[in-house]
């Protein structure tokens, strides 16, 4: 089966989605013959308007730019095609209020044609027009006649300060003279994890190994003009930013616009990871960052990438940039530059005395998770969501073995680990249950004593967090039956064998509660590998008072 889109024909997917997109925003109209979009209110009478569009599947870009302060109409093209000149010459003559019409162009070779014709056809009829080609992509960079820079993510941008110009007042050829300015301070350059699909195809537009990125990748799902192995995500950002910085000249002390967008597959996580990186690169080489813009603006349909644009400003620029706009795609961003970047890490926990005693059974129990991380990853992908394996490395990787200090101290250290390294269900019950032991420990001197106090405090306390009982396929399977033979006295070694017995129990069920109750029977004749690892610490527990 190919890629899946939500369609009901390749056919109809544009029109029917410009028709959620009109009905979302009350104030732009749809103008079907022959087909543009534009603002419901008028152009303010002697105010220059501005007209954009190109192929669709680069949302928001063009469409969600429609507003005051922005754009005043858009020409949407089939997926990945230009708008036809008669879509632009009819946007053109209805928004034009009598101080003319600017034109925000990207630099491919459709675009360029059928707005220039779309011109020539207004101009026929007494519309004053102007344009600004925005040719931004460095990827395409050459010497030779061929088209030259593709336009990407700076046509926002050029968008943005243009259509704040215009709403000021500013004539038809300042406004075209501003953006050409804005144009040619520009540059930026994207790269792919993975190629994006057209709707109705069902092959990726190009192919890219699993360890493979592309380098210079078009908006319109071109390949791009590197193949490369993957590489870290600074790594990456240095190599877009030394194309960048080749092109466009940055000497010390420059301000500039910097934006990270999203091609259609990334995360927010990730945009804002490779903006940290971008920040950091640019101090180093002494630019200053005057705005900016981290979001999914200019995108390639699904395409799983990125782009980073710089543009060199001046004052006008900066306070055009930072002008209202109620277009529903732009950020509310703050007028004010980034924050300096902050050490965001999480503080680390106090892991374990560095002299004292060696604290056997612990060091015993921790050995033996860090060494089974694959199989309990491998057991939680059939019986929960996949990821005990790693909540589990990430409490226990930092530990050197073997820990020492007092018991109370060492299993304050994990149980501290565990609520800050693993989070979720894993680190709050595993926090809990170590917690509980710990105070134990430090209330009692007898070992036995102590871990069977810890055990039913632990039991208890995890009982009320999540409402496991018996039977639900959790850590209670392990530590109720373990708790039981505490109380009764049973030697550790019958704990332990009590623990490891209702561990085993759980293959026999289907869970009720925790991460294993979403996958149903899926999940039974398998071990619950919380249980499993509750076993484990008493059975460390009782190697330790056997030797």
């Amino acid at each position: 089966m190919g890629h899946r889109y939500f369609v009901n024909s390749t056919d109809s997917f544009l029109s029917d989605a410009l028709r959620g997109f009109v009905a979302a925003n009350p104030g732009i109209v749809w103008h079907r013959d022959p087909g543009f979009l534009a603002r419901e209110t008028p152009t303010r009478s002697g105010r220059v308007a501005l007209v954009s569009g190109g192929g669709s599947g680069h949302e928001p870009m063009h469409a969600g730019l429609i507003g005051e302060g922005l754009l005043d109409a858009v020409c949407p093209g089939l997926i990945f095609t230009s708008p036809n000149a008669l879509q632009i010459a009819a946007a053109t003559r209805h928004v034009d209020s009598g101080a003319g019409v600017l034109h925000i162009v990207k630099n491919y070779t459709g675009d360029v044609m059928n707005f220039r014709i779309a011109r020539d056809m207004a101009q026929d009829e007494g519309v004053e027009t102007d344009f600004v080609v925005v040719a931004d992509d460095v990827a395409t960079e050459s010497d030779d006649d061929a088209p030259g820079r593709r336009g990407t993510g700076a046509t926002i941008v050029v968008e943005k300060i243009c259509g704040a110009a215009a709403a000021e007042g500013t004539a038809l050829g300042d406004v075209a003279a501003l953006g050409r300015r804005v144009a040619d301070n520009a540059r930026s350059m994207s790269v792919a994890l993975t190629a994006c699909t057209v709707p109705g195809s069902d092959e990726p537009s190009f192919d890219l190994g699993d360890d493979e990125m592309e380098l210079g990748v078009g908006i319109h799902g071109e390949a791009g003009a590197d193949r490369t192995a993957w590489r870290p995500a600074h790594e990456i950002v240095q190599t877009l930013l030394e194309r960048i910085d080749a092109s466009l000249q940055l000497p010390d002390d420059d301000d500039v616009i910097v934006v990270v967008n999203g091609l259609g597959g990334s995360h927010p996580l990730e945009l804002h990871l490779l903006f940290g990186h971008v920040l950091e690169e640019l101090d180093r080489r002494g630019v200053r960052v005057a705005r900016s813009l981290v979001g999914t603006m200019v995108t390639a349909l699904d395409m799983r990438g990125a782009s980073v644009t710089v543009v060199r400003v001046d004052d006008e620029m900066v306070r055009l940039w930072d002008a209202p706009t109620d277009a529903p795609a732009w950020p509310r961003l703050v007028a004010a530059p980034p924050s300096a970047l902050a050490d965001t890490t999480f503080a680390s926990p106090h892991d374990d005395a560095e002299s004292g005693p060696e604290c056997a059974w612990v060091s015993a129990f921790v050995d033996r998770v860090r060494d089974a991380v694959d199989d309990l990853t491998a057991l939680d992908r059939q019986a929960g969501d996949g990821d005990f394996g790693t909540n589990m490395s990430a409490a226990l990787q930092h530990f050197s073995s073997p820990l020492r200090g007092s018991d109370a101290d060492v299993l304050d250290a994990v149980s501290q680990s565990f609520f800050v390294r693993s989070g979720g269900t894993s680190g709050a019950v595993f926090g809990t249950l170590f917690r509980e032991l710990s105070k134990a420990f430090a209330d009692e001197d007898d070992f036995t004593g102590a871990l069977s106090a810890g055990t039913q405090a632990a039991l208890d306390a995890i009982v009320e967090l999540g409402g496991a009982q018996v039977g639900d396929n959790t850590v209670v399977d392990a530590l109720h039956p373990a708790n039981e033979a505490l109380q009764r006295g049973d030697s550790l070694q019958q704990v332990a064998a009590a623990a490891v017995e209702g561990a085993e129990s759980t293959k026999d069920r289907v869970a009720r509660k925790g991460r294993a109750s979403y996958v149903g029977e899926a999940g039974r004749d398998v071990v619950d590998p919380g249980a499993l690892v509750v076993s484990w610490l008493f059975e460390a527990a009782a190697e330790a008072s056997a030797g």
